[in-house]
């Protein structure tokens, strides 16, 4: 059987699954969206990630027209459809149909997307040797012009932060905050390791609150580590014992340089090497099963 997606009820084949030309999220990337993993036929965080979406499409005043409970539902009949063991979720809702103005009176229903597959955002050989970053001119987006809790369809900030770093032939971006402090990578969180303390940056400076970060700061609250969220800056990141990135995709990857400085003794550090331990354990427990 070949893969299903799902759209607005209906099961279509991978090739059949198309949304119309004038549906806003492709017009304007209005729309809010979710990347949720499985392993081994558990679905990690779901309810967190279900809960996001909404609040996600709540901000920007798009009206979900199925609930939570049935949206549940749709994602673990997709997965079991698809008879996936281990996947990555796209779990996308956009303004819907209207016509090629911006006003989102013209849309009258809201279109919903599920799409199951597979995901690698890093080579294997990442996770065990550490990933090199590189900062970036591009910095994110002020949160006073969009929210970062809004999970927005529209990651062309982010995409051009990849593409300059890619252009000088690094893997992932580090980006900064306007006012030139750390925020994150094109898609991930970002920590820092210095003695027994976790460090990542706080909210309010215009990052996304990640899942995955927040199960990564409960992780090291019960291995006994300080956990903090606290400005950094370059320099912070330069003198730090360990790094590593954290998001849905990437799980836990270790950062071993920034900018050709090397992070502690050049290999994924003690703490970075327990947690991504931990989570694994955690991704077997914390999750619905299908």
């Amino acid at each position: 059987m070949g893969q299903k997606v799902y759209i607005n009820g209906e099961y279509f084949d991978k090739k059949d699954a198309k949304i119309s030309v004038f549906d806003h999220g492709l017009l304007y990337g209005d729309g809010v969206f979710e990347g949720i993993r499985s392993y081994k036929r558990l679905v990690f965080k779901l309810k967190e990630h279900i809960d996001r979406l909404y609040e996600s499409a709540h901000g920007i005043m798009l009206k979900i027209n199925i609930s939570k409970d049935e949206m549940t539902k749709a994602v673990i009949d997709t997965l079991k459809l698809n008879e996936m063991d281990d996947a990555y979720i796209r779990l996308i809702t956009t303004r819907g149909i209207g016509d090629l103005g911006l006003d989102p009176r013209k849309c009258k229903d809201a279109s919903i997307i599920i799409i199951t597959d597979k995901i690698q955002l890093y080579p294997e050989k990442l996770y065990r040797e550490g990933l090199k970053l590189i900062t970036v001119p591009t910095p994110r987006n002020i949160p006073e012009a969009l929210n970062p809790q809004i999970k927005s369809m529209n990651y062309l900030n982010n995409i051009l932060a990849k593409i300059e770093a890619i252009n000088v032939g690094y893997e992932e971006a580090l980006m900064f905050t306007a006012s030139g402090y750390v925020a994150e990578c094109t898609g991930d969180n970002i920590f820092v390791v210095k003695g027994n303390s976790l460090i990542t940056p706080p909210a309010y400076l215009g990052i996304l609150k990640g899942i995955t970060r927040a199960a990564v700061m409960d992780i090291g609250k019960g291995m006994g580590i300080d956990v903090k969220e606290e400005v950094l800056t370059r320099h912070n990141l330069y003198t730090s014992d360990e790094c590593f990135l954290t998001g849905t995709a990437a799980e836990i990857v270790p950062v071993i340089s920034i900018e050709k400085r090397v992070v502690g003794t050049g290999r994924p550090g003690r703490i970075t090497l327990e947690l991504m331990k931990e989570f694994r354990k955690l991704t077997k427990k914390d999750g619905v099963k299908y």
